[in-house]
């Protein structure tokens, strides 16, 4: 037990943590065929995908949004402000980025470029995109059918050379010869394509024509570009698009700015081309107006024979004048809110008159308010719902704003009434001082009183509308061009270094999961340290698996199963080294057939020998003999199982040598029906001891323990006991019944053999230097040399 004991801490010292860490490295890269040819899958994968997918260039264009304090017009133009000229609320920034995608916006972008239709050039795997601008023809629809562009359609043209071309449908339509400026009728329409120039590299080239729905394509667009603040604090846009057509991508981002800026001033444009309709309407009632008074005045002066009724009174109108220029202000006054009023109670959800002039503050800056609130509704109305909460919120205000109006004027009018009232009063009491002026005189100023409102009226128009002229004519764009739609000649995807980067991930990571799951779902037992984790009793030594069935070993062997087994005679003299008794009995046995302890009893029997000791090798295991078989000896019925049955049978009849000459042999003989009561009935007991008395060595081959009691029954006469565990055979959970075994001591001097470990893939220990490398070459060159022959 001493020695038992030493052998087992002889046999666990080493760095656990040291060698669980190589030996898990090593199981892996016992595999490096499959990590070899996982990364070159991987890379050839992405070779592949590299190759043939398309570039994507990232293009981009920068614009400043126009968004001064107040709406009013630019630095350079500041000396337009005191004609009244600007006005309105600063710009929405998050606003205007939803106009830049809105979709109204974007399919203006692509009728203008004709995006629904694109271009092809025909490939060996794949097709390339090409914008129109570098084909060397080009295509012109004459659609009769709205209809056309509201569904896909594609076509191919072949071009033969600088005057024919060759145009197809698909599989279905026959290929068609047309000349270049030949009309060809298509589905819905007429089609005419014509050469621009054609070189050699384009002859037998095949383009593809596709046509897509129009609302698709905007939609499609406006999911592509990205619009996005520059800075926080500054109204600086960027747009951005990606696209596998550089060219095409530039065009897009410039028609964008271009349909954005024009739109805008439309919108800009809306408050003068309705205040200049409103003026001209007024005008056109005034000159009626103007002219009625002036023929009033030239009869009056004919009827009455006046020439110079001015020097006349003279000196009474100078008297009066203050309070008549007071009169004709406030009359003036009356009719601008007059028109005001007709004007806002014919439609409310016109733009009111702005600028006209009148004396009210309040008014005008309510106005103006109302205008540039009314115009933000209405653009919004286009690329929203009516229940967006903006457009609510603005429909409130502007409620409140024309009532809030319509209200002031009320109060103006009331004002300017009761002015006018006391400006008559007055008036009349001037007039009653003047008694002894003549009559036609009164007559008269009261005509040209009118005469003057009139023409005041007149005068104030037109200058209005002038400056209303002056502000449509010097409407600037929405935005502002920093830098032009460009981008880098290099594509952003896809991205070379990335791809190659992953794939040499997923070719390390793949086989790596898949050899994994492999480990996870494998429960054989493989090499010494599974054996260790399960079973605590000391192993002994580690057979090595050979490509040569039932190998047994001669006395020139001196490959890695030689030396293990020259190893384990070392190790179990050890274990018996306490024994006093010359003879040694050495049960071997396994927990399941095939584990291959007939095969270690034989081998350790022919090293014993090797060693000039006599050997004795018993096979006890008489239900399945496997022993003759291994030693390709004939079977003979005279074995252990008749002397056991036949008293009188000796013992030296059942004794014979094996077929290499190395040791004794007892066969197992023919199998008898009631083997486990013959291996009780005393008998065997008689040839152990025979063994014991004229060997040095006696080794019993017994029976599976988990498949019958037979190994039990005759335990106890082992002075060591070897158990047999095949690697990548035998299941880990089988190890329970060693392990109990052992804990239980119901097998005296138990040890453990681990048999078919595999050195080629850093199984086992290994014995020797280079043994079992120069096996493993030696059997894959017989190999190879078996499969040429």
């Amino acid at each position: 037990m001493q020695n038992k004991e030493k052998f087992q801490d002889y046999m666990f010292i080493d760095d656990d943590e040291d060698i669980n860490i190589r030996q898990k490295i090593e199981k892996y890269l016992t595999y490096w065929k499959w990590f070899v040819l996982g990364l070159f899958l991987a890379i050839m994968g992405a070779y592949f995908y590299l190759r043939y997918t398309p570039n994507s260039y990232e293009i981009s264009t920068t614009i400043l949004i126009d968004n001064e304090d107040g709406g009013g017009l630019p630095t350079e133009l500041a000396a337009f402000e005191e004609l009244g000229l600007g006005g309105g609320n600063s710009k929405n920034i998050e606003n205007e980025m939803g106009i830049l995608t809105s979709r109204s916006l974007m399919t203006r972008v692509v009728n203008k470029l004709e995006l629904n239709i694109s271009y092809f050039k025909e490939g060996n795997v794949i097709d390339q995109e090409i914008y129109k601008e570098d084909l060397p023809f080009k295509t012109a629809f004459f659609i009769k059918d709205s209809t056309f562009f509201g569904r896909k359609t594609s076509f191919t043209v072949k071009i033969l050379s600088d005057t024919k071309f060759e145009l197809s449908h698909g599989a279905d339509t026959p290929t068609v010869t047309h000349t270049y400026g030949e009309k060809i009728m298509i589905t819905d329409g007429e089609l005419i394509i014509t050469p621009k120039q054609i070189t050699e590299a384009d002859i037998n080239t095949v383009y593809i024509v596709n046509t897509a729905p129009i609302k698709d394509t905007a939609n499609g667009y406006r999911e592509s570009i990205d619009v996005s603040l520059w800075n926080k604090k500054a109204s600086i846009l960027q747009l951005t698009l990606r696209s596998p057509v550089k060219i095409k991508a530039e065009r897009i981002l410039d028609e964008l700015v271009l349909q954005y800026n024009k739109d805008a001033i439309e919108y800009k444009s809306l408050i003068g081309n309705n205040t200049n309709t409103f003026i001209n309407e007024r005008l056109e009632l005034i000159e009626r107006d103007l002219t009625q008074v002036d023929k009033t005045a030239e009869n009056f002066k004919t009827s009455n024979k006046l020439t110079d009724i001015a020097t006349e009174t003279g000196i009474v109108l100078q008297t009066n004048s203050e309070v008549g220029k007071q009169i004709i202000d406030l009359r003036t006054q009356l009719k601008l809110v007059d028109y005001v009023m007709e004007n806002m109670s014919s439609d409310s959800d016109n733009l009111i008159p702005e600028n006209l002039g009148l004396n009210s503050n309040q008014v005008n800056s309510s106005t103006t308010q109302y205008n540039t609130l009314l115009l933000e509704r209405n653009r919004l109305m286009q690329s929203s719902g009516k229940n967006n909460p903006i457009l609510l919120n603005l429909n409130a205000q502007l409620a409140q704003l024309y009532n809030s109006i319509n209200q002031g004027l009320v109060n103006l009018k009331r004002s300017l009434t009761i002015s006018l009232g006391q400006a008559q009063s007055q008036e009349k009491r001037i007039d009653s001082k003047i008694t002894s002026a003549p009559k036609q005189e009164r007559q008269f100023r009261d005509i040209q009183r009118q005469q003057q409102i009139v023409e005041t009226l007149y005068l104030f128009l037109l200058k209005k509308r002038e400056e209303n002229s002056i502000s449509l004519a010097v409407t600037v764009p929405n935005a502002k061009l920093i830098d032009s739609a460009d981008g880098s000649s290099d594509p952003v995807s896809p991205n070379k270094k990335m791809i190659y980067a992953i794939a040499l991930f997923l070719g390390l990571l793949i086989p790596f999961v898949i050899i994994s799951i492999v480990f996870m779902l494998d429960t054989k037992i493989h090499n010494q340290e599974d054996v260790e984790n399960s079973l605590k009793a000391p192993i002994i030594g580690n057979i090595p698996k050979t490509l040569e069935k039932n190998k047994i070993l001669t006395k020139s062997d001196r490959g890695n199963i030689a030396e293990a087994f020259r190893m384990l005679r070392t190790n179990m003299n050890f274990m018996l080294g306490n024994l006093k008794d010359n003879s040694k009995t050495i049960y071997i046995t396994s927990t399941i057939p095939g584990e291959g302890k007939t095969f270690v009893a034989i081998n350790l029997a022919t090293v014993l020998a090797m060693s000039n000791k006599k050997v004795l090798l018993i096979g006890a295991d008489i239900r399945k003999p496997k022993v003759a078989e291994y030693l390709d000896m004939t079977t003979t019925d005279k074995g252990l199982s008749v002397f056991m049955a036949d008293n009188s049978i000796e013992i030296k009849d059942i004794i014979e040598p094996a077929k290499n000459g190395a040791f004794d042999l007892i066969q197992s003989g023919m199998v008898p029906p009631n083997p486990s009561e013959l291996l009780i009935n005393g008998r065997f007991d008689e040839a152990l001891t025979f063994g014991k008395l004229h060997y040095d060595y006696v080794i019993v081959d017994t029976a599976p323990v988990n498949m019958v009691t037979d190994t039990l029954q005759i335990a106890s006469k082992a002075d060591l006991f070897i158990y047999i565990v095949r690697a990548n055979y035998l299941d880990k959970n089988l190890l329970d019944v060693p392990e109990k075994l052992y804990i239980e001591k119901r097998i005296p001097n138990m040890s453990v053999v681990i048999n078919g470990t595999d050195v080629k893939k850093g199984y086992g220990y290994g014995y020797g230097y280079g043994y079992g490398e120069d096996e493993v070459k030696q059997s894959w060159f017989k190999r190879l040399i078996s499969k040429k022959s």
